[in-house]
């Protein structure tokens, strides 16, 4: 592996796929660290299609919950327009990578539209599900 390779739609090179591998085992391992040492972890990324399959597989520790907040795409444009920097590049827009991952993402865990809420009503909603988030 020399450098980061950018997975473009249509373009998915072995490289990248590695390079996810390596990243979502990297953070597992973190995760299960600071599990044995006593902590509470959270791990916040994007995992999409079968990489979250993978990550699940890859924390052994439990009680595992799996949260995926899945605002409409329309309502991350409207957020993605206020940040100073973008998250989608390489002819990746906010519908193209929405599409890829609600038609590849398993239905694992606790799924949450959180178009319409604050970050604390997302969070009490989260507190008041937690059982479905549990795998």
């Amino acid at each position: 592996m020399n450098g980061r390779t950018s997975i473009r739609p249509g373009c998915f090179p072995d490289d990248a796929a590695d390079q996810l591998r390596l990243r979502y085992g990297l953070t597992a391992q973190v995760a299960e660290g600071y599990a044995r040492a006593g902590f509470t972890v959270v791990v916040q990324d994007i995992i999409i299609g079968a990489f979250l399959s993978e990550f699940i597989a890859s924390v052994h520790r439990r009680p595992l919950a799996l949260v995926v907040l899945a605002p409409r795409p329309e309502v991350v444009s409207q957020r993605e327009a206020v940040r100073p920097k973008t998250g989608y590049a390489g002819g990746w827009t906010v519908e193209r990578l929405d599409a890829v991952f609600r038609s590849t993402t398993p239905r694992r865990g606790l799924w949450l539209d959180t178009s319409e809420q604050t970050p604390a009503e997302t969070v009490d909603e989260i507190w008041d599900r937690l059982t479905e988030a549990f795998l």
